[in-house]
């Protein structure tokens, strides 16, 4: 038997929300086994359609991936790495099917990235136990889920001292990124475009590949890091990084990101005053969102992380919360964000507050059925931050905006769109209403609202909501299955229902024509 041929082990490089070849711990990895064992590398993408619809994900994200996947082909073979898409239609049928491209490629280790979601933990769980050799990097985040850990060793509940840790850890070693693998052989001819079995919703205005990431993660850092924290929150102007999208299917890396941005502000890590620090807290959020997935798997499983939350009564009313999907609520600023995120598959983050605010406190809708509705469309959906989010919004959530803070809409569209940029941009039927009329809406005079216009009349007076809902959510307050108190509560909200039946506009009318 030739001596090479017994000593040779080959690498599989299974891509998931990894798609690059730059600061790829595992494809590095698996260049390096192969090197060390004489062996070749090969590449991996399993197709899941089953999987992806019962995980809500967004079909514009499906097209995104899918672009990705062929533009990662591309480069892979410039590397003499072949790219192999393959088809399973859950999770439950991935073992069978990887075992059988290990078996018959001859391949002996397997090297991925390890995923926070219940789900895929699982998965990953089930190819072990399968008899496959695989190894697992943690770089879906910088710092490993379950290594910020407070003086009793578990996960923090609370972000600013997370972030305190996290920063602390961080700051100890040099941030230096992997560079790309050298080419491993020859060559490959360019790979045939696949597409993938499911349905998908053009996804051309963002652009795909690592390069065409690096450069917007660079310019960003460049010309808006400075003025992040200024303009931020204000939804006409373009001052966020809109690299979530890339993060979420592993386009950039985490440690790409912080790379870059200590680069331009290499104090960020240490002052609190460092123009870089606001952008960086984002990131950290991001961490502390993925690290609880992994801390608190009852997370991945949409339990409220506030087990008080569990008392919370919604009202639940599908009419309503189609109008909030559809943008026809009646508050301008809520309506034009709903409409961006279902014409663009992307919404600024201010407005992802407010509109999680408006449905789960104005209209008493549970988060859930917001959060399954973003992941449905966003091209950036990611579990633990669209999780995260729409806790954080509605109360229920580790380290919440508590329950008796209620976002103001109206409040909101003044200070955040004060000239009505963004609001007209997506409610063109507004174009000739006076911007006083819509910085200054009252539900008593509703009949006057928007006369000569086809926009909705609002669906619910503000200050009544307000007062419904701290009534209806005081049931996660501390000690509220006091007997009294839940008696008490009881006839609040049946006052509120009373004076909701009389108060609100006639829905059916009104907003469904």
């Amino acid at each position: 038997m030739n001596s090479n041929h017994a000593i040779s082990s080959h690498a599989l490089v299974w891509f998931r929300h990894d798609l690059r070849i730059d600061d790829n711990q595992s494809l590095v990895a698996a260049c390096q086994y192969a090197a060390e064992h004489q062996g070749v590398v090969r590449a991996i993408f399993v197709v899941t359609p089953k999987q992806w619809a019962s995980h809500d994900v967004a079909p514009i994200q499906l097209d995104f991936i899918e672009r990705q996947v062929n533009q990662l082909a591309i480069e892979l073979a410039q590397l003499g790495i072949p790219l192999d898409i393959c088809h399973a239609d859950d999770f439950d049928a991935i073992p069978e099917v990887l075992l059988h491209y290990v078996n018959t490629w001859q391949m002996t280790k397997v090297f991925a990235t390890s995923e926070p979601e219940c789900n895929e933990q699982h998965r990953d769980k089930a190819v072990i136990e399968a008899g496959i050799e695989l190894e697992l990097s943690q770089q879906h985040c910088f710092l490993p889920p379950l290594s910020v850990l407070n003086l009793s060793g578990e996960m923090y509940k609370v972000f600013t001292p997370f972030a305190k840790k996290w920063r602390q850890i961080a700051k100890q070693d040099p941030i230096q990124t992997l560079t790309r693998p050298k080419p491993i052989a020859a060559p490959l001819p360019t790979p045939n475009y696949v597409e993938f079995n499911c349905t998908k919703i053009c996804s051309g205005q963002w652009l795909v590949g690592e390069h065409a990431a690096q450069a917007k993660l660079r310019q960003f850092a460049l010309d808006k890091v400075a003025d992040y924290q200024a303009s931020r929150d204000y939804p006409a102007i373009d001052g966020t990084s809109q690299l979530s999208a890339y993060l979420a299917i592993g386009i950039l890396s985490p440690r790409q990101c912080l790379q870059v941005l200590l680069s331009h502000y290499p104090d960020a890590l240490v002052h609190d005053e460092s123009f870089g620090r606001c952008w960086l807290n984002e990131l950290i959020w991001r961490e502390f969102y993925r690290h609880l997935l992994v801390a608190f798997p009852k997370l991945s499983r949409r339990a409220n992380f506030n087990a008080l939350a569990d008392n919370i009564k919604w009202r639940n009313n599908p009419r309503e919360f189609q109008a909030w999907c559809e943008g026809r609520t009646g508050y301008p600023l809520v309506d034009a964000a709903m409409r961006q995120l279902n014409q663009t598959g992307w919404m600024h983050n201010r407005l992802r507050m407010v509109t999680a605010s408006f449905l789960t406190k104005h209209l008493l809708v549970d988060w859930r059925w917001g959060e399954r509705y973003f992941r449905q469309k966003l091209i950036d959906g990611d579990l633990a931050a669209n999780n995260g989010g729409w806790q954080w919004s509605a109360g229920t959530g580790c380290d919440a905006q508590p329950y008796f803070r209620v976002f103001n809409p109206i409040s909101q569209c003044e200070k955040f769109d004060p000239t009505g940029a963004f609001i007209r941009n997506y409610l063109p039927e507004l174009d000739e209403v006076d911007l006083k009329l819509i910085h200054k809406l009252k539900i008593p005079t509703q009949a006057q609202l928007f006369v000569d216009t086809d926009y909705a009349s609002p669906i619910v007076d503000h200050k009544f909501a307000r007062t419904r809902a701290i009534a209806v959510l005081s049931a996660m307050k501390k000690g509220s299955a006091n007997v009294q108190q839940a008696k008490a509560q009881q006839v609040r909200v049946q006052q509120a229902q009373e004076i909701d039946r009389i108060s609100r506009v006639d829905l059916d009318k009104e907003i469904f024509g």
